[in-house]
């Protein structure tokens, strides 16, 4: 099992994301409002105001999707997060990675 975590900086994609993971049989995810740390620095802490420039390529608010998925659907999950969003290559895109995860219990069945 993995924890897939989405950073997905353009709010419009999280319903193609959402629906890709029901193509995948992916049934459950959770989604928290989130902010970048040069979003906060810039705007918040005055002394990090020369980070304006990094702010500026990121949105003021993202959705940071948090999904169990089992090992055989991750590259396919990573990949479709990529095809909807773009390249995450790109300063204030967004990112994806996997977490490695050793139990869990409450997790619905995925589709088949």
């Amino acid at each position: 099992m993995q924890l897939l975590v989405a950073v997905v900086n353009h709010e419009e994609h999280v319903d193609d994301v959402l629906a890709g993971f029901v193509e995948l049989g992916i049934t459950g995810a959770t989604i928290l409002e989130s902010r970048g740390m040069g979003h906060v620095l810039s705007r918040e802490a005055p002394i990090f105001a020369g980070v304006r420039t990094l702010a500026s390529q990121s949105r003021p608010e993202n959705r940071t999707l948090l999904c169990v998925v089992h090992d055989d659907k991750a590259d396919a999950a990573i990949a479709m997060v990529q095809e909807v969003c773009g390249d995450l290559s790109a300063p204030g895109a967004g990112i994806v990675f996997t977490v490695p995860v050793g139990r869990v219990v409450g997790l619905s069945p995925e589709l088949e």
